[in-house]
């Protein structure tokens, strides 16, 4: 069974930070693209960052600065340092990643993690 699992969401004050993690387990071939996604209450899920095999990085113009995405693809990790949170970054987040797996080569999501920025 191919999975994402993610660790490290919870309620943090404003200016506070936050790291999220993310790993990826089963009969996984090669991992292209990494990121993370969130959804806040009556919106549409919205990209916060991602980044390529290759370390290549893209964020959100909304967490530019602020958050900084990683991964380390020996132990197929993604990781989200949050700093300078803001009660706006308050969503679940949603671990992606692109994979080729015994299974398919696609889109993968992890179950979520609440992020919840207040004082």
């Amino acid at each position: 069974q191919v999975q994402l699992v993610e660790s490290g969401g919870g309620l943090v004050q404003p200016g506070g930070s936050l790291r999220l993690s993310c790993a990826a387990s089963g009969s996984i071939f090669r991992i292209y693209a990494m990121g993370w996604y969130r959804q806040a209450p009556g919106k549409q899920r919205e990209l916060v960052a991602t980044i390529t095999s290759g370390g290549s990085t893209n964020y959100a113009g909304s967490v530019k600065g602020r958050f900084t995405i990683s991964r380390d693809n020996a132990k197929n990790t993604v990781h989200l340092q949050m700093n300078t949170l803001k009660p706006e970054d308050t969503a679940v987040y949603y671990c992606y990643a692109d994979m080729f797996t015994v299974v398919r080569r696609g889109d993968y999501w992890g179950q979520g993690t609440q992020v919840t920025v207040s004082s």
